[in-house]
């Protein structure tokens, strides 16, 4: 039974991350190249340098999730803000670090989520690291929504549950 519940809450963990990925790319099909590098204020980040950082955060983190630490010497962080490649470019780095992140979820056994792992040199929990990644991931993928709504006020294709429209997501009410 214990290993069944690990299992599953190892499938969650995959769900909840590529919902994430889908919901942002599905935000990015309805954008302009001239819109996905726009800098939308100062000490702003551009929906590239955001795409750019997760790719480079999921990979560093995610390539050899159990052997080595999440922050890999190789990583030049600074420069996931930093946007000077092209947008096809950027979107290569981006399924790289999503890959990655595949890659070693799926080779995740139940017995693995009782261990330790190393991220910037302090010990996580395989559960904590993975909530870490998670949070951090949904907290950039909500901008990169939000970004991207802000430049089709009227138009955009809603991906969730557009504003005024719970009910027709309830369940429909028993009769007497």
């Amino acid at each position: 039974m214990q290993n069944d519940l690990l299992t599953e809450l190892i499938d969650d963990y995959q769900k909840r991350f590529f919902y994430y990925k889908t919901l942002s790319e599905d935000a990015m099909a309805q954008i302009s190249d001239d819109i996905f590098f726009q800098i939308p204020a100062s000490d702003s980040n551009s929906i590239a340098a955001i795409v750019k950082h997760i790719g480079g955060n999921l990979k560093s983190r995610w390539s050899g999730f159990l052997t080595s630490d999440g922050e890999k010497p190789d990583r030049d962080r600074d420069n996931e803000f930093n946007v000077s490649e092209d947008r096809k470019t950027i979107m290569m780095a981006w399924e790289s670090g999503w890959m990655s992140l595949r890659k070693n979820l799926e080779s995740l056994k139940p017995e693995d989520l009782s261990k330790t792992v190393l991220i910037r040199g302090q010990a996580f929990s395989v559960p904590s690291a993975i909530h870490r990644s998670l949070a951090h991931t949904s907290y950039h993928a909500g901008q990169i929504v939000y970004l991207c709504r802000m430049q089709h006020p009227g138009t955009w294709k809603w991906l969730t549950i557009a504003p005024g429209k719970s009910d027709e997501y309830r369940p429909s009410k028993p009769t007497g």
